[in-house]
């Protein structure tokens, strides 16, 4: 009976682990994917500034240093991003390996837990009833 609790946990476990893992793939490979669209977004970082309630305690030059130091990663940023959909396939092979990595730790722990019970059924933990030993009359 142990044996069959701990192997349909373990497989549970295991059914929940692809389902997670097949779920933020898509997630990933879809954010992934669609980051292309946003080319130009990182062009508006001159038109930010600090809100009205913050400025007063920020001195000008960090402000114009940190402008200067965002205009200057904003080419940057729209490589990455223009280059982010084929980073699509890599995430997959990726999201894959950690998933068998994980199944097999699974599956190690289900075997883990197969040979505790056994080890604790041959100790008499879970032998059922025992024979009533014998009494010299």
């Amino acid at each position: 009976m142990f044996y069959a609790l701990s192997w349909f946990v373990i497989f549970s476990l295991l059914a929940l682990w692809s389902l997670a893992a097949w779920a933020m793939n898509a997630v990933a490979v879809w954010t992934v994917s669609s980051a292309g669209t946003l080319t130009g977004a990182a062009s508006g970082v001159e038109g930010l500034r600090l809100p009205e309630w913050l400025a007063p305690w920020v001195p000008p030059e960090i402000v114009q240093a940190m402008t200067s130091v965002l205009s200057g990663l904003a080419p940057v940023v729209e490589t990455l991003l223009q280059a982010a959909p084929a980073l699509a396939g890599g995430l997959t092979i990726a999201t894959w390996v950690i998933w068998g990595l994980g199944s097999a730790l699974l599956v190690l722990l289900g075997a883990g837990l197969h040979l505790f019970i056994a080890m604790w059924r041959r100790r008499g933990g879970g032998s059922g009833p025992q024979p009533a030993p014998e009494v010299a009359a």
